[in-house]
């Protein structure tokens, strides 16, 4: 059984995940997490304490953040304290952020990717795909959608389509357009255009459980490593 840290447990995502693990018995909530700062903050959820002190993580072997860059790289330094590998889905953090958890991998071992969702790092693969055969004669471009409370724009996972289809195809991406409205959880679609075709790839996230039942794999695929750094492509198989 896997001792589960789970950190912003009353975001959207912390509640879902939350949720999901209690109903999967390779997982016992060890810490549920959360900002002092968050208002209206329970006690309890499902008769598991919610602390705001991050050194209750101490115990735990998995953390999965998806929380704010600043709770993250706080959290960072704890679980490296504590030998604890965590999952990190949070985005938004810069160069020297990422180096940061870089660094942290040489102690602890970490999975990170902006889209946790199977989904997605299969798209991932496509694009790989398409941007080798498609080379530099065709023109690149993106569109991503997301619910108006996503401060990041462009999205990290639109980020991850282009750096892919940049490394591979060695085009740099035209542009990326990225749209803030209602409650849409997540449309990404990748183009290349040639002057005779047009190839789209598309996803379209219809909840946001696609992410947790992601970052739930990748706990488990870090119970049995003690270092190194991880993406989704690593824990799914697909590179």
């Amino acid at each position: 059984m896997i001792k589960l840290a789970i950190s912003g447990c009353q975001g959207r995502m912390g509640q879902r995940i939350t949720a999901l693990a209690l109903n999967d018995k390779t997982f016992r909530i060890s810490t549920l997490l959360e900002s002092k700062d968050r208002p209206d903050v329970p006690e309890r959820v499902c008769n598991i304490p919610v602390n705001f002190d991050a050194r209750t993580l101490k115990g735990s072997q998995v953390l999965i953040e998806f929380t704010s860059v600043e709770a993250t790289l706080e959290h960072l330094k704890i679980c490296q304290k504590f030998s604890i590998n965590m999952v990190i889905g949070t985005t938004g953090l810069t160069a020297a952020q990422i180096a940061e958890i870089k660094k942290a991998s040489r102690k602890i071992a970490i999975v990170f990717s902006s889209n946790m969702s199977v989904g997605v790092n299969l798209v991932f693969a496509l694009i790989r795909r398409a941007a080798q055969v498609t080379g530099r004669s065709y023109e690149i471009r993106l569109t991503e959608t997301h619910h108006v409370h996503k401060k990041d724009a462009p999205s990290g996972t639109a980020k991850t389509m282009a750096e892919v289809a940049e490394q591979f195809s060695k085009t740099k991406v035209k542009d990326i357009e990225s749209i803030r409205e209602g409650e849409v959880i997540g449309d990404h679609t990748i183009f290349f255009e040639s002057p005779l075709d047009l190839i789209s790839i598309h996803h379209h996230a219809k909840t946001r459980d696609i992410f947790v039942e992601g970052a739930l794999v990748a706990a488990k695929f870090l119970a049995k490593k003690k270092t190194g750094l991880f993406n989704m492509q690593d824990v799914l198989g697909l590179l």
